[in-house]
């Protein structure tokens, strides 16, 4: 039996997330069945997966059977880590905040299988700073601006900006993604609940249901029309709220799935683009969804900020290949 006592580099995070980073090697499965069954208590008492954690609350943990080589991860920056060092292409950087531009493919943080993420490499590529913490999250398949705070208080303010969504005017989130198909330009702005679930292996799904069903949450889409391809559609779109999974199931669910997309997206033709069967002389093996601008006010000055991340090369180049197969006018 283990006794984690929540530090600041992790107070106003989910009791999930927590035992996730904390452990690692561990699926999700096991730290939602232990967090569920009461095994997992903080300050002795029982607590809900979604529960967020305050500086010192004493989280109590059972013993688990880990994988091989699994071990309670230690504070930012400490020898234990594995994680390599690694520093990533910088959008903006000051005292406050570090952005930069996660490539594709890389997960934003260690857990549920993956030993470790970018917050983790950050860290041992800057052994001297004292906070470095992610203010959101980009999935693992998705490049493009990620945001980290260097102080508590960035964090605070910028993790209260986020979780304000739709009610904020003062943050605005904008995404290329290319989809399959021509996407109706009369389709505009996509307003419907989500749910999100887990599998038995602890992977979430996440479905569109009605706004009135048990657990749904409001999630709003707006969606323009970028450019036309043969056969595709480049879009921008922004979010006005912060979903798990929100483009990619709005998107798929009027019909229009993501190029690469591997759990919402079109499997036989990942495997044609992946291959270059799709696209002669080009191969693409990514998910097409980058988060390419964000708009939002500094967390000290208040001044607002607008940071942008181009297309990766491999995004250009299909788009380019797509232009080419165009009949002449």
């Amino acid at each position: 039996m283990r006794q984690l006592t929540v530090d600041e580099a992790s107070e106003g995070q989910r009791l999930d997330n927590y035992l996730v980073k904390q452990l690692k090697g561990a699926p999700k499965s096991l730290v939602y069945r232990v967090i569920r069954s009461g095994e997992v208590r903080v300050n002795k008492g029982r607590a809900a997966a979604d529960s967020r954690l305050a500086l010192g609350d004493v989280v109590r943990v059972p013993p688990l059977r880990l994988a091989a080589g699994a071990a309670v991860d230690r504070a930012p920056g400490s020898s234990a880590s594995t994680a390599p060092a690694r520093e990533f292409p910088i959008v903006h950087e000051d005292e406050q905040l570090l952005v930069i531009d996660k490539p594709a493919g890389i997960a934003v943080h260690g857990g549920s299988g993956v030993s470790w993420g970018v917050i983790e490499q950050l860290r041992r590529a800057r052994p001297q700073a004292r906070f470095l913490e992610l203010v959101h999250r980009l999935d693992k398949e998705t490049s493009g601006l990620l945001l980290v705070a260097k102080k508590r208080s960035a964090l605070v303010a910028l993790q209260d900006l986020f979780r304000a969504g739709a009610a904020s005017r003062a943050m605005t989130k904008t995404y290329a993604a290319l989809v399959v198909g021509s996407w109706p330009a009369r389709l505009k702005v996509i307003d419907q609940a989500l749910l999100k679930t887990l599998d038995a292996q602890g992977e979430r799904h996440v479905r569109i249901v009605p706004a009135d069903h048990d657990g749904a949450r409001r999630a709003i889409t707006l969606v323009r029309v970028a450019r036309a391809l043969p056969g595709y559609s480049l879009l921008d779109v922004t979010l006005k709220t912060g979903r798990t999974h929100q483009i990619r199931v709005h998107l798929a669910g009027a019909g229009h799935v993501i190029v690469g997309d591997e759990r919402y997206g079109d499997f036989e033709r990942n495997r044609a683009l992946a291959r270059g069967q799709a696209v002669p002389g080009l191969r693409f093996d990514r998910m097409f969804l980058h988060a390419r601008r964000l708009v939002l006010p500094h967390p000290a000055s208040g001044e607002v900020l607008t940071l942008e991340a181009p297309l990766p090369r491999e995004c250009e180049a299909l788009l380019q290949a797509l232009a080419a197969t165009a009949p002449p006018p």
